[in-house]
C-alpha cells in the first residue's frame, strides 16, 4: 500500500448541499441543518439555480461554512468561489479543467475532480488537484452517471494506488459508509441519505460516525474484508 497522501480536507464524512433534492427547502437552510449535524466539509452543488441567485446563496453558505470551521467547495463554478472566499472547488468531466481551475484560485485553493480509475487520479494529480472523488461507487439517483459501477473492491484497488487523497462518490449512505472507510476512503461524499432524512442533522452526526469506526476497523485496502 501507498504511503498515506495529505490532503487539506479534514477526513471523514464529506456532505453535499444540492438544490436539486428537496428544492422546498432553501439551500441556506439545508446548509444550516448539515453544519448543525457537524458535517467538516461541504461542497454547493447549484444545477438549478439561477447564477445571481447563486451567488447570494454561496455567499451565504460560505460565511455559515467558515463559521463553523468547514471546508467549503463549489461544485464546476471557479466565479463563484472566488466571489464568496469559498475555499475551493469541485469539478468534474464537463466542467473547466482542473488545470485552469487551479490557475485561477491558486495555491491556497482547494481544487477536487471526479475520477473513474487510477489514470485519473494520476492526470489529476499532474492538473495540480489537491483531491479525488471516485466513483460511482454504489448505483445513484441522485445524479447520472455514464459509468461502471466499482463496488468497494474495486474502489479499494484504485485507492492503493492513488497519488491522491479518494472521496468515494455515488450511493454512499449510512448503511455502507463504513465499509467505504474500510476500504481506504479519506471521505465518503452523500448527499440525498443526509439530506432525505426526517432530522438532517441527526443523520449527519451519525453518518459521520459510522465512517469513523469504518476508520478504526481493518480496512480493504490493507487487504482486509
Amino acid at each position: 500500500m501507498n504511503a498515506p497522501v495529505s490532503s487539506p480536507l479534514p477526513r471523514g464524512l464529506y456532505v453535499l448541499c444540492d438544490d436539486t433534492l428537496r428544492p422546498d427547502v432553501p439551500l441556506a437552510r439545508k446548509a444550516e441543518l448539515l453544519l448543525a449535524g457537524g458535517a467538516r466539509v461541504m461542497q454547493l452543488r447549484m444545477k438549478r439555480t439561477p447564477l445571481r441567485e447563486a451567488l447570494a446563496v454561496a455567499r451565504e453558505v460560505v460565511a455559515a461554512c467558515r463559521r463553523a470551521g468547514a471546508v467549503c467547495l463549489i461544485n464546476d463554478r471557479v466565479d463563484l468561489a472566488l466571489l464568496t472566499g469559498a475555499h475551493g472547488v469541485h469539478v468534474g468531466e464537463e466542467d473547466l479543467p482542473p488545470e485552469a481551475a487551479r490557475r485561477l484560485l491558486g495555491p491556497q485553493g482547494v481544487v477536487g475532480v471526479t475520477v473513474r480509475d487510477v489514470a485519473g487520479a494520476r492526470a489529476a494529480r499532474d492538473a495540480g488537484a489537491d483531491y479525488v472523488g471516485l466513483g460511482p461507487l454504489f448505483g445513484t439517483t441522485t445524479k447520472q452517471v455514464n459509468a461502471p459501477v466499482l463496488g468497494l473492491e474495486g474502489f479499494a484497488a484504485v485507492v492503493r494506488d492513488s497519488p491522491l487523497p479518494v472521496v468515494g462518490i455515488g450511493g454512499v449512505t449510512l448503511e455502507n459508509i463504513a465499509r467505504v472507510a474500510a476500504a481506504g476512503a479519506h471521505g465518503g461524499a452523500v448527499a440525498s441519505d443526509a439530506l432525505l432524512a426526517a432530522d438532517v442533522a441527526e443523520r449527519v452526526r451519525l453518518l459521520a460516525v459510522a465512517f469513523d469506526r469504518g476508520v478504526q476497523g481493518t480496512s480493504l485496502a490493507d487487504g482486509g474484508v
